[in-house]
């Protein structure tokens, strides 16, 4: 212990000193770039997917759900840079990273990641920590106590978030399994997966909101859900294509198969509404967007068009029926679509990778060569995968649990319930009545 708050001492007052490690140039045009991929992430959560979420729940609550989003955009900043960046991306060992990177210990104008400033990659991690753990508030939308949410949301970051993130990309385990790395592109596993797990496991515990599935429970706002919608669609291309971390034909590549999994997923999901109920509706079409974007992010740097092709079409389809088997058949009130929107769409992605990604398939074939086999690619993913999974559903329990120690109960009284969030949490309503 007297060791690691040596560190967390001295990083304060070594901002100014060199890194260790020599990088390359600097590249102006890849530092461009990344800061305007950063902002566009930033822009996901803050106002995207507010709004997005906010549209979905009701009334009494949509203060709520964008209270929590900003909160929690603000812890996960903070942590990110007391020792988050140092957990995900310090060396550390196979599980986890070490604490040399505290406080942004050893960086200055100077100090390189690759040829970006490390600082400017220091962000664009940030705010895929920022918006992972907004994710799954969709799990519990309407039902947990603000201090539940800003408790649970840290502990989540420290116990799943940054050691996943140390696995994938942080040259951790899953980067190399008997000599193969993982793909994960932008974040299928270290973004959707643990996002779309947790969200479920979450309302298994917390329970469903009262009245369901029995009482309608419609969105109040769909004009401000597809707002949302439509600045997620544009900021994911900061997401996927700024994870090349270059200008070039990788991210633009990448830009183009969101893209092209976005609309195919939309035109499945509301052809699947289309066929099942007889009309295509506007929540569809907008959450069939979701899902191909979050189905092709694992895949986003190592796929072709037409390959992206059939992965937003998978997605929209898959994720539609998904979606109807949680909540219809099992009755388990994951409000917002968070597992079989993110969660399968992640798993669906980071599997259907290590089959497009391969050069034999023609047109529809990613960039990989000769000696790349599918087969053991495919065993790689699907480890990543379960490992991730499971991880992710066993921590997130507990975590749960020592919240509700913490806080006295993680759930608001069902009188509080009744009269919404937005008064019982923060006195404020967003709407006369």
């Amino acid at each position: 212990m007297k060791k690691i708050f040596g560190q967390l001492l001295m990083s304060v007052f070594a901002l100014s000193s060199p890194l260790a490690f020599a990088g390359d140039e600097l590249n102006g045009a890849n530092t461009a770039w990344i800061l305007t991929a950063t902002a566009l992430v930033l822009f996901m959560t803050l106002p995207g997917l507010s709004l997005f979420y906010g549209g979905l729940v009701r009334t009494k609550n949509v203060l709520s759900i964008l209270m929590q989003c900003f909160a929690i955009a603000c812890v996960a900043s903070i942590l990110w840079l007391v020792f988050g960046y140092s957990l995900a991306f310090g060396e550390g060992g196979a599980f986890i990273g070490d604490f040399s990177k505290v406080f942004m210990s050893g960086m200055n104008l100077d100090t390189l990641s690759g040829d970006i400033p490390e600082s400017l990659f220091f962000m664009f991690q940030m705010t895929f920590a920022i918006i992972t753990p907004a994710l799954i508030i969709g799990g519990f939308a309407e039902r947990m106590k603000f201090s539940s949410v800003v408790v649970f949301s840290a502990l989540w970051l420290v116990g799943v978030y940054f050691p996943v993130c140390h696995w994938v990309w942080g040259g951790g385990w899953l980067s190399d399994i008997g000599g193969i790395a993982v793909m994960d592109f932008a974040g299928g596993i270290v973004v959707h997966i643990t996002a779309g797990v947790a969200a479920l496991v979450a309302a298994l515990v917390i329970g469903n909101r009262n009245g369901f599935p029995t009482t309608a429970m419609p969105p109040h706002n769909l004009t401000m859900t597809v707002t949302g919608a439509g600045m997620l669609w544009v900021g994911w291309f900061g997401f996927n294509g700024g994870s090349a971390l270059t200008a070039d034909g990788n991210a633009s590549m990448a830009m183009t198969v969101t893209h092209i999994s976005a609309a195919a997923g939309s035109l499945a999901w509301v052809t699947m509404e289309w066929i099942k109920f007889g009309k295509p509706s506007v929540l569809g079409i907008v959450t069939g967007m979701v899902a191909g974007l979050g189905t092709i992010t694992p895949a986003s740097g190592f796929v072709g068009p037409a390959g992206a092709l059939v992965i937003g079409l998978s997605a929209g389809v898959i994720c539609f029926y998904a979606t109807q088997m949680i909540k219809r058949k099992w009755k388990i009130d994951d409000s917002l679509d968070v597992f079989p929107v993110h969660g399968v769409g992640g798993i669906l992605g980071s599997l259907l990778v290590a089959v497009f990604a391969s050069s034999e398939l023609g047109v529809f074939s990613g960039f990989q060569g000769a000696d790349y086999s599918i087969l053991a690619q495919f065993k790689v993913q699907a480890i990543g995968v379960v490992a991730t999974a499971l991880y992710t559903a066993v921590v997130t329990y507990a975590l749960l649990k020592l919240t509700g120690v913490m806080t006295g109960g993680i759930r608001v009284s069902a009188e509080d319930e009744t009269a919404g969030l937005d008064i019982i949490s923060h006195e404020e309503s967003g709407y006369k009545l």
